[in-house]
């Protein structure tokens, strides 16, 4: 067998669903789906059950242990030259498992990953999310754009390795955020063929509203400390970005409030103009930026309006996420575990 198609999940039924159920589009056959129920109180076997007669489905349940463990859970228990590592809500296109295909024909790789998008059924909100995880603007094309600001670590959404690659190097560890890249960093280090497959791509769903999308990014935040503990020389200058923009942007606030302070004092008036003109203009800029590149992309101005606040939530997001991290783990030298008990899922 070619490819295990592995996916942990934790109460998603309904995305294990309509992941199955392109997975029985696929235009190549040659791949078998490990399903490992990750300790959910709304478990996906009747789903599963559905497709048992009409896929090579194996199905798991275990107690929970975060998505990594359960990536390995899958792995130990896979036959497959390839290990095709996915989250429970992506959709695959029907020539999904083909494209990698061509792509490892035409040029051999231990590990690969390919990027995402947002299908046509998305909510606004959904695209917006998703236009600012991918976008060149908002993430320096670090997630599988043509554009990048530093090379491309597969992300466990959507990740090939082969199956003796992730045995060599132990699969994922038990980080508590971002083991993926952790995972990333050590096929790297190992000397292993990496690279993107740029038309192996998913649509990936997300978050489906901003809170949980700010979640979602504080911890990818606290997860690039959690790395940089572990690997010194894994932190870029494009890691530090968001935390550069969350520090500036409070600043301009800050900025502002105090130009409207003094507007309402007249012998002030011009000075107050003059700072929330300079605390306005690169807000503005960045935001009629964001704006303009997704309605373009998205051709639709709504999804344009919802990008820039989702662009300012990542950003945010995220550099609150480091800031915090930084300040607890190396300023205060707490290890990751006592600075982050809460469970992953909740």
């Amino acid at each position: 067998m070619k490819y295990s198609i592995i996916v942990p999940v934790f109460n998603r039924p309904d995305e294990v669903d309509e992941l199955l159920e392109s997975l029985l589009s696929q235009e190549e056959k040659d791949f078998e789906v490990i399903i490992v129920e990750d300790g959910s109180q709304v478990p996906c076997k009747k789903v599963c059950d559905k497709y048992a007669d009409r896929l090579d489905l194996h199905y798991y349940y275990k107690e929970n242990s975060g998505p990594g463990q359960s990536r390995n859970y899958g792995a130990e228990r896979a036959k497959g030259d390839y290990l095709l590592i996915l989250d429970s809500d992506v959709v695959l296109p029907k020539g999904y498992i083909r494209a990698v295909s061509e792509e490892l024909n035409r040029e051999p790789a231990d590990a690969f990953g390919g990027p995402d998008c947002a299908h046509e059924s998305f909510t606004d909100t959904q695209k917006a999310i998703s236009y600012s995880m991918t976008s060149f603007f908002t993430t320096g094309g670090i997630r599988g754009g043509k554009k990048k600001l530093d090379k491309f670590y597969p992300r466990s959404f959507n990740m090939g390795i082969r199956r003796d690659v992730y045995q060599e190097l132990g699969g994922f560890s038990k980080m508590r955020f971002g083991e993926d890249i952790d995972f990333s960093i050590r096929i790297f280090k190992a000397g292993k063929r990496c690279r993107l497959f740029p038309e192996a791509w998913v649509w990936h769903k997300r978050r489906t509203d901003f809170r949980k999308f700010w979640k979602q990014v504080y911890n990818s935040g606290i997860a690039r400390i959690n790395l940089y503990k572990k690997y010194p020389d894994s932190l870029k200058l494009v890691h530090l970005l968001p935390m550069v923009f969350t520090v500036g942007t409070t600043c301009l606030l800050l900025l502002i409030l105090s130009g409207l302070f003094l507007l309402c004092i007249p012998i002030l008036n011009i000075i107050g103009s003059l700072l929330v003109m300079i605390g306005l203009m690169p807000l503005l800029l960045y935001s009629i930026i964001i704006c303009v590149d997704s309605t373009m992309q998205n051709n639709s101005l709504k999804i344009g309006l919802l990008s820039i606040a989702a662009a300012f939530i990542q950003l945010t997001g995220y550099g609150c996420g480091f800031i915090s991290a930084w300040w607890k783990r190396c300023v205060w030298g707490m290890d990751e575990f006592s600075a982050y008990e809460k469970n992953f899922y909740k």
